[in-house]
């Protein structure tokens, strides 16, 4: 039991992590990327083969934020006129077709069989030790990566990247570079996806790529929302509160033994549909709301249609 909870509290670090750079991309800059499991992937693939290379694995995870930041970044200038509901189309498209390279070039990425026996970092080292020398080590990049990311959204930079979110003319007006705010937030986002997918890699020693579907989206998206979409605290809240709803359902089995393995598969699936629902339909604003950046109160939701046109409510001021 204790070495389950272990891997648990591992991948609730690795959620954590994507959670944050969704925060960044969409919370802060109002960008919807519904890709962001294809850098999540490509940060796992980039670390995995440089560990294979014999590359140190500290390097192979600064390559894994590198690498999908640039890329980030690159996409953001491609895609600099879309907006909404069409940015995220074509973010979702983006992660698929990452998804596919992954899966046929096998010269390169094993195709469909993966990559398997990853190095992990002083395994042989610490035995016995290791999944808990692994848990704190994810657990202390998640806290690291929200503080750094605390410090960058309290200052100017992140009043600017919210200003962007909220009204990218206004904020052009204001003198606010608003292509390179946007710039710089996707690729921060990026970034912390290919972090956690190097985390990820390394952790289970296997990678493949129909782990990387579009239901961790979702899971990752559903967590955000459930914290509160623009809170980096919110982000830790919504993987724990996203990990306990996926593993409690686990357990389904016992309650109810006259459903198959596949209605329990499915049954998790389900969970996290009506978790989604509820939370849009009782609190929207999610558990830690938001904040007005003088006074400290809650913000309140403003009818008045924002750039993000992605359902969620829209905000005049806030964090």
């Amino acid at each position: 039991m204790i070495s389950y909870l272990v891997f648990i509290g591992t991948l609730t670090a690795i959620y954590a992590m994507l959670s944050l750079g969704l925060v960044v991309s969409w919370g802060q800059a109002g960008m919807v990327n519904l890709g962001l499991v294809g850098f999540f992937g490509l940060g796992a693939y980039t670390s995995a083969l440089l560990s294979a290379a014999g590359v140190p694995i500290g390097l192979g995870w600064l390559a894994a934020i590198l690498l999908p930041a640039a890329i980030g970044v690159g996409f953001c200038l491609l895609t600099r006129t879309l907006r909404g509901d069409y940015l995220a189309i074509v973010t979702l498209g983006f992660g698929e077709g990452l998804r596919l390279v992954e899966l046929n070039e096998r010269w390169l990425t094993g195709g469909s069989d993966g990559i398997s026996g990853i190095r992990a970092p002083l395994k042989d080292v610490l035995g016995s030790l290791y999944p808990w020398a692994y848990l704190l080590a994810a657990w202390a990049m998640v806290l690291a990566a929200a503080w750094v990311l605390n410090r960058m959204l309290s200052n100017p930079f992140g009043r600017a990247l919210r200003s962007v979110r909220d009204d990218e003319s206004v904020a052009a007006v204001a003198g606010k570079s608003v292509l390179r705010l946007k710039c710089q937030a996707f690729g921060m986002g990026a970034g912390l996806f290919g972090l956690a997918g190097a985390l990820y890699g390394h952790f289970t020693s296997y990678i493949a790529p129909d782990i990387f579907v579009v239901q961790l989206t979702i899971y990752i998206f559903l967590a955000v929302t459930a914290g509160g979409y623009s809170r980096l605290a919110g982000a830790i809240f919504g993987a724990f509160a996203v990990m306990t709803i996926l593993e409690s359902s686990r357990f389904a089995a016992e309650l109810l033994p006259s459903l198959s393995a596949v209605q329990i598969a499915s049954l998790r699936e389900f969970s996290i549909a009506v978790a989604l629902i509820i939370i849009m339909q009782v609190r929207p604003q999610g558990m830690f709301g938001l904040r007005n950046d003088r006074s400290g109160v809650p913000a309140t939701p403003s009818t008045v249609p924002g750039p993000a046109a992605s359902g969620r409510p829209q905000m005049r001021t806030g964090r």
